[in-house]
């Protein structure tokens, strides 16, 4: 969806989103990264700080209800406040029954032009959980999270069978377009290699519309354990994209291509290094 610059309105044109995927039959339902708000990391401003709130707290609590009321789980990434100074980037998990169920902390946070994170948001700290629903079990990676395999695989490994990754992602002004489709062709590829490699179903769930300088590209897309597309919204509308997902295909896809029972993993301690320089090398080969 787009949001606007009220959250009390962005959360009431989640909620009625919410309320029409119901409506469809939907089980699941994410919203995008940060919905309450305009995606405000575009610039460093203190002023931004106002827009945190604890977990629990207003959001959450309004958010249960409706879980409860629609028998949907939720998942909402939200600006949390955890104490004065410290903030994260934090997904919700609410069950169909209400109940706050557990929560993801982004654990890689950008500084890059329009995305400056690191000035709002502390890096997560608890992990890559899986989180068992009333109809799958879940895992929940934010944004910049999805370009790193090693957050897919330990989330798959905690035995996630959806991986879902609220977004917020776009363009920058004066980015030719032909780079830029090449951007978003990435973004997408990268996160079809994350089903693939893991056997999993990914949800990407992206923000539309132009904010400040940025324009979301949008593209909302599922991917099946194979990696192909089983539901893809455009890059424009605000819609309800609803993907039914076989899990009995991630028990047949894995023994195909048994990924996970090929792993060396007695062989992959160099991944706890930052980068294998000559002398690193050196290292690791005595």
């Amino acid at each position: 969806m787009s949001a606007g610059e009220d959250p009390k309105a962005n959360l009431a044109k989640a909620s009625a989103g919410i309320g029409a995927a119901a409506k469809k039959g939907v089980q699941i339902v994410c919203l995008q990264e940060l919905f309450r708000s305009h995606y405000f990391p575009q610039s460093e401003d203190g002023k931004n700080f106002k827009l945190a709130e604890p977990i629990p707290g207003p959001t959450t609590e309004a958010l249960s209800r409706l879980a409860w009321a629609k028998g949907v789980v939720i998942i909402a990434s939200i600006f949390e406040k955890r104490s004065a100074g410290i903030y994260h980037n934090t997904a919700v998990v609410m069950d169909a029954d209400g109940s706050i169920l557990g929560k993801y902390r982004k654990m890689h946070i950008p500084d890059d032009p329009c995305y400056y994170e690191k000035f709002y948001f502390t890096p997560g700290d608890l992990g890559f959980p899986s989180f068992k629903t009333r109809y799958a079990r879940i895992g929940v990676l934010v944004c910049w999270d999805q370009w790193f395999p090693e957050a897919a695989r330990l989330t798959s490994l905690a035995g996630a069978e959806i991986l879902f990754y609220p977004t917020a992602i776009g363009w920058l002004p004066g980015e030719q377009r032909t780079v830029a489709k090449v951007q978003r062709n990435a973004w997408e590829l990268i996160q079809r290699g994350h089903a693939v490699a893991n056997g999993v179903y990914v949800a990407a769930v992206n923000r539309v519309g132009r904010e400040g300088k940025l324009r979301f590209w949008g593209k909302s897309f599922v991917a099946d354990p194979f990696g192909e597309i089983v539901a893809h919204a455009g890059g424009n509308e605000e819609k309800v994209l609803v993907a039914r997902c076989d899990l009995r295909k991630i028990a047949e896809t894995r023994q195909s291509w048994p990924f996970l029972r090929d792993r060396r993993i007695d062989a992959y301690n160099a991944l706890t290094a930052r980068f294998l320089d000559e002398e690193s090398r050196i290292k690791l080969a005595q």
